[in-house]
Order: C-alpha cells, then structure tokens, then sequence
C-alpha cells in the first residue's frame, strides 16, 4: 500500500461530525479553518519570493500563469479572471488553466488531472517563454496534468512555482519556489476544497495582488488602474481621485470623464493641473507609477 498523503489523512477531531448538530458542525469546520492562515503565515518567507519573482517577470514583458485540477484550478482560473477588472492588465497577462478545461469549472471531471497530454495541450496553448512564471496548484501534489506542466515549463526556462499542502508533494521536484501550507487533515477526509482549497486562495491573493503592487498598480491602498465597467466601479473610481487629489467628487468626475475614465491620469491632471496627454507622458516617463509623478 503506498503512504497515505497528508490531504488524505483523516482528522481526529471530526471523527464524529455526523453525530454533531448543525451549531456543532460549523463550529468544528470553523475551528478547522482557522488552522489556515496560520499555516499560511508559516510559508510567507516562500510567499515573499514568489511575489518578486512575479512582479519581475511583469516588468521584463512576462506573463504568470497558473495550472490545477479540480478546486485548484478553479481557484487559479478566479484568481486570473480579476487581475484584469481589478488591475487593468491586459487580457493574457495573467492565465488561468483547469485540467479538463473550461468545462471543468462547472462539471467534476476527475480523470483529467491524470491527464498528462491535458498538461501539455494547456501549456501549448499558453505558449510560455523564458520571462513567463509557471504555477502549479494541488493539494495532494502529484497530478499528472499539474506534474507534466511544471516539468515541461522548466524545460521552456520559465520560473516555476509550486502549491502545496502536502510537504511530500511531487511538484516540489519541479518547482523552483516551493509554497507549503500544512493545514492539516480535512475536517472530512480528502475534502481538500476545505481547508487547502482556502490556504490556495489566500496564497494565490497574496501573490497576484502582491505582483501588481510591485509594478505599481496602486497608489497606497488604492486600486489605480481599476476598469470603470459599471457604475460601482465608476463611482470608485471618481472616490479615489477626489480622494488623492484632495478635490470634490463632482470635480473628481469632471476629470474621470476627462481622462476617458483612466483613474491613474485623472489624479495627475487634477494634482499636476495638466492637460490629459501631458499627464500620459508624465506617467509613461515615470514607469508608471503614479506615486513617482505626483509626490
């Protein structure tokens, strides 16, 4: 029999959910989920170095892009999919790929993360370069389809880096950085959607939003180059500049509209008194980065 991995193991502490009521269950899952972030605090060192690897990797032209199965690669395809409202990167600049493809987002198609050629097809269609990051997610850590990636992806001389909450995890062999939340049994046997599936989320936060800090996406704690798509977001946008720029909302539109809904412009040609195609030329001179123009 082969070893049994952690994510596999059963938990001592939930041997009798079934005999709990309602108040008793949640209380014991929520005890469970608190192991989390705990046991993500302990990989931040990892986390760290996985952020600047990214943020690099954006600033030479390169792309990130993540691969799972099942709540993995759902998780890593809801991570890309908001880079570019919440960013306002390009489409392509962050991916996300499920074995068994968009179809498994919505449908349980577990026999794809066997799927070694699933693997290949996926990172063909993404067609890595050198300057790109790979990521592999898995809570168990040994897919095929998240195995062949990362091992091919190497090949290709991209970065790689691998998520896991199991510290035997396969990919580790294949990942230059090495992400190993240990959570702990789940609150129901080999249900990683539970506690490893949280631990991916909170990681996979850590590393997008991180990145595009990094590369100046926002300004303090301001979304700066957010995408203006509904009235939430209009108004948002117009709040953030009235307050950077210290003016009233009313004028803050005015400028919104001005810089044809650019929040990032919008602040330098309301704090730099500008036109809008001098504040482009400001911001283009300075990277980017907003706080470089207006400090």
């Amino acid at each position: 029999m082969s070893k049994i991995a952690l994510t596999e193991k059963r938990n001592p502490q939930t041997v009798n959910i079934d005999l709990m009521d309602s108040q008793q269950i949640a209380r014991t899952i929520n005890n469970e989920d608190k192991k989390v972030a705990l046991a993500v605090e302990k990989t931040l060192p990892s986390v760290g170095r996985a952020i600047e690897v990214i943020a690099q990797a954006f600033l030479k032209g390169g792309r990130l892009a993540y691969f799972g199965a099942g709540t993995s690669g759902r998780l890593g395809v809801l991570d890309a999919s908001e880079c570019w409202p919440t960013f306002g990167v390009e489409h392509g600049m962050v991916c996300g790929f499920i074995a068994g493809g968009d179809r498994a987002l919505r449908f349980s198609i577990e026999n794809a993360e066997d799927n070694a050629e699933l693997g290949l097809e996926d990172l063909k269609t993404f067609n890595p370069t050198a300057n790109d990051v790979i990521v592999g997610i898995s809570a168990g850590g040994s897919p095929r389809y998240v195995l062949t990636v990362l091992e091919e992806a190497r090949k290709k001389g991209c970065t790689t880096i691998g998520i896991s909450s199991n510290p035997e995890a396969k990919l580790k062999l294949f990942s230059d950085i090495f992400i190993n939340p240990i959570v702990g049994e789940e609150a129901i046997t080999g249900s990683s959607r539970m506690k490893s599936g949280t631990a991916q989320k909170m990681i996979l936060n850590m590393l997008s939003t991180g990145a595009m800090i990094r590369i100046g996406k926002t300004y303090e704690n301001y979304m700066i180059d957010v995408r203006m798509m509904n009235e939430k977001l209009v108004d948002r946008g117009c709040r953030i500049v009235s307050e950077i720029a210290k003016i009233p909302y009313e004028k803050a539109s005015e400028y919104i509209e001005a810089a044809g809904r650019k929040v990032k412009t919008a602040c330098v040609m309301a704090v730099k008194n500008c036109s809008r195609k001098q504040a482009e030329q400001l911001l283009a001179d300075a990277g980017g980065i907003l706080r470089k123009v207006i400090n």
